[in-house]
């Protein structure tokens, strides 16, 4: 079990340094993403071809069974 770092009197976890780095760039990728998604919708393109999934695929139920194939195979 992991060592938690205490702050103040209230016992509230301080934030790990994963943490700190992981959201700015999730902050980051998110804007991005909707940013791009709202561009295409107001100018009434279709945004969703932009972001392939697992695998190149199109469509979610490829892209899932994609994923799971390539999880399956490890173990």
């Amino acid at each position: 079990m992991a060592a938690v770092a205490l702050i103040g009197a209230d016992a509230t976890p301080a934030p790990s340094v994963e943490r700190r780095s992981f959201d700015p760039t999730f902050v980051t990728c998110f804007i991005a993403i909707l940013m791009v998604a709202l561009v295409c919708q107001l100018l009434m393109l279709k945004w969703r071809p932009l972001f392939p999934g697992a695998e190149g695929d199109s469509s979610l139920i490829g892209g899932v069974r994609a994923a799971v194939d390539s999880i399956m195979s490890l173990l």
